[in-house]
């Protein structure tokens, strides 16, 4: 399957853009009233709720609060026109990780971020992912034997605790070439801790609380560890394939590789490689769960594999928000978008268009036909244009070696519901997913 911002989909019929001569031509989007965005405020509902009161399918609207407007983009002709042709146009203010990431890549701007790219960007196209094969298999094969013994205890277990150790030894193992260890596993996966400590609104911030300061501090100094590890193996001239080391090759010509931006990278690496994969696994057994039928299906399908992921990932984007800021006067089909405006592009409701996704809130793998490709911006699970997500193609691996892995062998059944949709930084499940597992045949 090709990487999902760029899969086969079912869509219907977009509108065409505004002609030069149109009434709507040089109007503003339309605005929330300034009472809807002071109850919101008041009523302290996460920032999904306000979009979702100013969302209006196919159309540019928005809100104004503190002073400053905000601009709500859903449609996928608008989203192409910001993320995609206008992604030098519409930037990065700040990134909201930034305190977790620091200068790692995603978090760096304008000619930093070109060069860090284009450092890290070979391991990840489709000929470079395949060195990380035996690793992502390896991974795979602890899930599975955890599978093999619960359905042999018949206990059940938190699977969305199993998708993390799975996508944080994947990733571990392809910076390090170590597999995940207890310890090691306890320190790394601090990060959503981390995470949800984030604010998920544009310009939050602010010191973090204590319990993820000190899933912090232990973050960085298990890193320091790996570095300095790396660093003497290095040294000694011991070969690695880990991404670390690469790191530690460009550090020898390129004097702002010291430690701490290594750190950084490592970082931006680990959040940015298992808490995609790691939330989407988890609301794709949810799914399954839901629908055994197509559970069935994938047992034997590659293919019914792919659409589930392709489709989970349409239901639940975990960069479910992707801000940006226009930094001059810019137009989007003929609406004015003065410089400095805050552009907040969401692909959880691009997703949920009915003019392009018909029947949105259902699961249906099947949507994802070969070879019928989707308007420009209809489909961004991962990002379009010049930062979409270097690790898509990887990430799509991971997920469909686990479950190429799991899904013949076992089948799943909940033991109590799944959480709701928390719209942070990311978007994730509340609280665990229990099941029971049990061998199939």
């Amino acid at each position: 399957m090709q990487s999902p911002n760029v899969s086969s989909l079912s869509f219907g019929t977009l509108p065409a853009p505004p002609s030069p001569d149109s009434p709507a031509v040089g109007r503003l989007p339309d605005l929330l009233d300034d009472d809807v965005v002071a109850a919101w405020a008041a009523s302290g509902a996460p920032l999904f709720e306000l979009l979702r009161r100013a969302w209006v399918p196919g159309r540019l609207t928005g809100f104004r609060r503190g002073g400053r407007d905000a601009v709500l983009v859903t449609h996928p002709r608008h989203v192409h026109q910001v993320l995609g042709v206008g992604g030098d146009r519409f930037v990065k203010r700040t990134h909201r990780a930034r305190p977790l990431i620091g200068d790692g890549m995603i978090g760096a701007t304008g000619e930093e971020w070109r060069s860090q790219r284009k450092l890290l960007q070979a391991p990840f196209t489709g000929r470079g992912i395949q060195r990380w094969e035996h690793h992502i298999a390896g991974a795979a094969r602890v899930i599975a034997d955890r599978w093999a013994e619960r359905a042999r205890t018949g206990e059940p277990a938190d699977l969305a605790e199993d998708a993390q150790f799975f996508t944080v030894d994947t990733i571990w193992r392809s910076l390090t070439d170590h597999p995940l260890d207890l310890a090691t596993y306890g320190d790394l996966a601090g990060v959503q801790d981390i995470v949800a400590a984030l604010p998920a609104d544009v310009g939050g911030g602010g010191e973090l609380p204590a319990p993820a300061a000190a899933a912090l501090a232990a973050l960085d100094a298990r890193m320091h560890r790996a570095i300095a590890d790396a660093r003497a193996r290095h040294t000694a001239g011991a070969a690695g394939t880990g991404l670390l080391f690469r790191l530690l090759d460009a550090a020898e010509t390129d004097p702002r590789y010291d430690d701490r931006l290594i750190r950084d990278e490592l970082v931006t690496l680990l959040v940015a490689g298992y808490e995609s994969s790691a939330r989407t696994l988890t609301w794709v057994f949810v799914q399954l769960d839901r629908h055994p039928e197509v559970a069935a299906r994938a047992a034997g399908d590659p293919a019914v594999i792919e659409g589930v992921i392709a489709e989970t990932l349409r239901l639940y984007p975990t960069g479910w928000l992707l801000p940006r800021q226009a930094e001059a006067d810019e137009w989007l089909d003929g609406v004015r978008i003065p410089a400095g405006t805050d552009v907040l592009v969401c692909p959880y409701l691009t997703h949920r268009d009915p003019d392009v996704w018909p029947d949105p809130d259902a699961f249906t793998p099947d949507r994802f036909p070969p070879r019928t490709p989707p308007p420009p911006g209809a489909y961004l699970p991962f990002g379009i244009g010049p930062r979409a997500c270097l690790g898509t193609r990887f990430a799509m691996r991971e997920m469909e070696v686990l479950l190429g892995a799991l899904l013949p062998r076992f089948s799943i059944a909940a033991t109590a519901p799944a959480g709701e949709p928390v719209f942070g930084l990311n978007l994730r499940p509340d609280g665990p997913f229990l099941a029971r597992v049990r061998a199939r045949g």
